[in-house]
């Protein structure tokens, strides 16, 4: 059994090389787990373990290739050339990845068989789906073959039940974060009259505490446990004063401490400042304190932790508003790379590739006819190598000179993930030379040339400042172990000797080129201590501003916020209704101004949505600013306990005057993209066009109207029980309540009622008791609703909803809800003909026609709103001003359809005629089913689904759409004919 972590390590590097390029699904499957799990993952007995051909019954009998049921693990394998995105035909005709096929022979196994995990391979890469998870198939993780060696402990949830997670660097550092909190909660206790100076200094203990764990952990003090012994040494009420004296000797160099004493000069010297103030508030220890260091976070492994995650646990753990909500917030690895891997890092690993694969290494094993051949070729080889390393070099020189800005990086995570990455390729980069045995001659050969003072950062927390700081310390140190093992020697971390530069302040009030405020200079600039960077005036210059500015939305800002707004938007038009976030895009546009900057920040999908677009796009793009790729609306998790989540968008962009084209990318999900020729405001695959908020519709089709509002309090609003009590006491009112609807219940089929009161006499009213109770109560809520509002305006007709113009109740009406949901291909809509009365969250439109009602639920305008909607979370907020109002019809003239022959505009509408009514025919075929039900991507019926196919071809065919164009090019084509519109 492997006991070790070293043979653990060194099992997978043999492991690996000895599958490396084969596997047959037949031949190897066996052999490949059975390997796996006695070598690599220690199982003495594996074949007891693992069963293999597990039968399971769909149409037939089926085999699941490996089951385990111990740890409730499902295997799917495949040969090594199966890509496994693809789908392939099962034998009942059916066309399934390897995923969707694991998961149908789990979901026909008995309840107690069914996995919680299922893995999919091809032997170079293990995918693993946790069943337990929201959407699995699209959050899986993977293990390639290639880097088993470090990430073996990744599949360890294969032999241990108790593992809750393939990503252990995610785990160990929540772990971490628990620990924090124990330990501040327990000094905290201690603090004697607490004040704002007590927080700072107990934040900055906790991060003094943490650094010195993770030291011992990661061989940074001479012995494996100095630290714990350090405290082990003294009796708690002793403690205080060890601590105080412990903290100035690690700032204090080895020739200027007290010689004699030894406990002490075993400590080295840290340098750095994170040690340097003594002044801190620092509280008498405990015997609890002294138990949470000595007997919970001793034993943890600090050294494991990821830098990048661990910052903003560390940093949330101890700020006081999250901790009230319980929640240890930060952003997951993965979506911090959506940024930085369209931004540079792609490009930077292609570099690196395509320098390895111009000079390959040629074998000289081979035999030769002659020595003079053998030694031409060997020549060849030296030379070819030499060619490679140099160029090696250039690309690490490359490296150590680019520079990086967050300028909202609160706890360093996309600065710290950066550093890594760029660390990791440059790992790379020594991999292959030292792997040649011929590092470059007559040089003085560096083997870490990427440093963290390439880092910059403005964070508006103090505290967030520091734990930035360490963070990128603690990444470096993780880093240099790996180049340590990559070169064979010893490096030495300490005394630190670079920094990186993260200033406190607001970034919106400071120059970024200086990372000074623009009062008053250093007056109002505080750094965390250490490597003090220039802040005499001296310009930086960047290659690449990023990060995840605050989303605030225009109602939500403090007043400092509104000043910010007012002073970076200063004479823009309507800049107050955007969000908070895009001042950073103001500043980043204003200061990449002719250079060569790329810029890339995580932002709310309103700025790309609906009047946003115009009031900030449009100024940036005349400015000479360009998008230069995008990820569409997704959710940004915030992998903390309470999962929060906002619904973003990433947008990438630099000065397009400075000439430098390249190619653009519109990312949709994981691995699938869009390449465009131009990315608009709205990032759809089109030119640079704005829709202004427009008051009738550009084309002439009818008007579109919110239905009539209520504004009672709810006073004229009735549920169904409330309905039923009126008509028991009352069943002369009958005539005054009808059925109310909005956005909501239109779609699921629910029902409320109102009160309908437009013709009821005051005799009518008066001898309606229940009725007139809820006028009166009515017309006190009015009453007592702000004088400037519509509320109050209306409290001298307390039975009356607030008039919808052009509404008339008698007559039938097609209606659509205002918001709907992203999972839907199709939103709902509908006629109405039974006098149900719309609520303001139901658009209508009076006088509709089959015809409209063809162009309206089409793909093709549902498109159009996919693209230039709001949106509230994910799903669509359809705006009749910017949407509707701005949509382009097509002309039945067929003067707009040039890639189609002219048709007669009759035989085109009668033809969407048609197919409408087929849509219409196709619903009431299901009369117990709600638009919901019959909407819904899982249960929407076949002959519906058909019905909306061939009404879709109808109205591609009378824009005069290629029947195979995809949505984006169906958007690009709408916004051309939108421009030569409003034209």
């Amino acid at each position: 059994m492997v006991k070790t972590a070293v043979n653990r390590k060194k099992a997978a590097k043999e492991f690996a090389e000895f599958w490396k390029e084969r596997g047959d699904e037949k031949q190897h499957t066996q052999t490949f787990w059975l390997s796996l799990l006695r070598n690599v993952l220690g199982i003495q007995k594996p074949e007891i373990f693992i069963d293999f051909e597990k039968r399971v019954k769909i149409n037939g009998t089926k085999y699941i290739d490996a089951y385990i049921a111990q740890t409730n693990v499902a295997v799917e394998q495949k040969s090594a050339t199966v890509n496994l995105d693809k789908k392939e035909m099962q034998s009942d005709g059916s066309m399934l990845t390897p995923y969707e096929q694991a998961k149908r022979y789990n979901d026909n196994l008995r309840y107690s068989e069914r996995c919680r995990w299922i893995v999919v391979s091809n032997f170079s890469e293990i995918r693993i789906y946790d069943m337990e998870t929201e959407e699995p198939e699209k959050h899986f993780e993977s293990v390639f073959l290639k880097d088993l060696y470090k990430d073996f402990d990744r599949l360890q949830f294969l032999v241990d039940s108790k593992k809750s997670s393939v990503s252990p660097e995610e785990q160990v550092s929540l772990k971490a974060g628990e620990l924090v909190g124990k330990l501040y909660d327990a000094l905290f206790k201690e603090y004697i009259d607490p004040d704002e100076n007590s927080f700072r200094s107990l934040n900055i203990l906790c991060v003094r505490i943490v650094f010195c764990l993770y030291a011992e952990d990661a061989g940074l003090f001479e012995t494996r446990n100095a630290f714990e012994d350090y405290i082990k040494s003294f009796s708690p009420e002793n403690l205080r004063d060890g601590i105080i004296k412990l903290f100035k000797a690690l700032d204090t160099k080895p020739e200027n401490r007290d010689k004699y004493d030894t406990k002490i000069n075993s400590f080295p010297y840290v340098n750095g400042g994170l040690f340097a103030d003594l002044n801190i508030e620092i509280p008498n220890f405990t015997k609890e304190i002294v138990d949470v260091i000595v007997n919970h976070c001793a034993p943890f492994d600090w050294s494991k932790i990821s830098p990048t995650i661990f910052g903003a646990v560390f940093e949330s753990t101890l700020n006081p508003e999250t901790r009230r909500k319980g929640g240890m917030h930060y952003t997951s690895i993965e979506n911090i790379h959506k940024v930085i891997d369209p931004l540079f890092l792609d490009d930077l690993k292609r570099e690196f590739t395509e320098i390895v694969e111009r000079f390959p290494e040629t074998s000289h094993k081979s035999s030769h006819k002659t020595k003079t051949t053998a030694t031409v070729k060997e020549t060849y080889q030296v030379t070819s190598l030499r060619k490679r390393n140099a160029k090696l070099e250039q690309f690490r020189n490359k490296l150590a000179t680019l520079t990086f800005l967050d300028p909202a990086c609160g706890s360093g995570n996309f600065l710290t993930e950066t550093y890594i990455s760029l660390r990791r390729l440059e790992n790379e980069c020594l991999k292959v030379i030292h792997g040649s045995q011929m590092l470059l001659s007559g040089e003085d050969f560096s083997p870490i040339k990427v440093k963290i003072s390439q880092f910059y950062g403005i964070e508006i927390n103090d505290f967030a400042v520091t734990v930035a700081k360490t963070a990128l310390w603690i990444a470096e140190s993780q880093m240099m172990k790996e180049t340590e093992e990559i070169v064979e020697r010893d490096l030495d971390f300490l005394p630190l000797s670079t920094s990186a530069t993260i200033v406190e302040g607001n970034a919106l009030r400071m120059d970024w080129a200086t990372l000074k405020t623009y009062e008053e200079s250093n007056k109002f600039y505080r750094i965390f201590a250490g490597f003090e960077p220039e802040t005499d005036g001296t310009r930086h210059e960047y290659d690449y501003i990023m990060g995840n500015p605050p989303f605030v939305g225009s109602k939500k800002r403090s007043e400092n916020q509104r000043e910010d707004v007012k002073n970076i938007f200063d004479g823009w038009k309507n800049a107050g209704n955007l969000d908070y976030v895009a001042c950073w895009y103001k500043k980043a546009a204003d200061l990449i101004k002719g250079d060569k900057t790329h810029c890339a920040f995580v932002s709310t999908n309103s700025i790309t949505q609906g009047e946003e677009v115009a009031t900030l796009w449009k100024p940036l793009f005349d400015n000479g600013i360009k998008i230069d790729f995008a990820w569409k609306t997704f959710k940004w998790e915030s992998e903390s306990s309470e999962q929060a989540a906002v619904h973003c968008v990433i947008v990438g962009f630099s000065d397009f005057s400075n000439g430098a084209e390249q190619k653009k990318r519109i990312y949709l999900e994981k691995d699938k993209f869009i390449e465009s020729e131009n990315i608009n405001g709205y990032l759809a695959d089109a030119d640079d066009v704005f829709l202004e908020r427009r008051q009738k519709p550009l084309c002439n089709v009818p008007e579109i109207i919110m239905g009539p509002m209520s504004i009672s309090g709810n006073n004229l609003i009735l549920t169904e029980e409330e309905k039923n009590e009126i008509l028991r006491k009352e069943p002369e009112s009958e005539k005054w309540i009808k059925q109310f609807s909005m956005g909501r219940e239109f779609i699921d089929g629910t029902k409320r009622y109102c009160l309908w009161l437009k013709d009821i006499s005051p005799a009518e009213l008066r001898n309606s008791p229940m009725i007139l109770k809820r006028v009166k109560a009515c017309k006190e809520w009015r009453e007592a609703q702000p004088k400037t509002g519509d509320a109050y305006k209306l409290k001298d007709s307390p039975h009356l909803f607030r008039p919808a113009l052009k509404f008339d109740e008698k007559k039938p009406y097609f209606a659509m809800p205002q918001t709907s949901s992203e999972n839907r291909q199709y939103i709902p809509m509908a006629f109405v003909e039974n006098g149900m009365i719309p609520g303001q969250k139901l658009y209508i439109i009076s006088d509709a026609d089959l015809y409209l009602f063809g162009i309206m639920t089409s793909s093709v305008h549902n498109a159009w709103t996919r693209a230039v909607s709001g949106r509230l979370e994910m799903r669509y907020s359809y705006s009749i001003f910017v949407v509707y109002n701005n949509f382009p019809w097509p002309d039945l003239s067929g003067s707009n359809t040039a890639t189609s022959p002219k048709r007669r505009g009759k035989e085109i509408k009668e033809k969407i005629e048609q197919t409408a009514q087929a849509i219409l025919d196709a619903r009431a075929k299901y009369p117990d089913s709600s638009l919901a039900d019959l909407y819904d991507e899982t249960t929407m019926p076949q002959e519906l689904r058909k019905a909306h196919k061939e009404n879709d071809k109808a109205v591609m065919a009378a824009y005069g759409f290629n029947p195979k164009m995809t949505e984006s090019e169906i958007v690009a084509g709408l916004f051309k004919m939108y421009e030569k519109l409003v034209k």
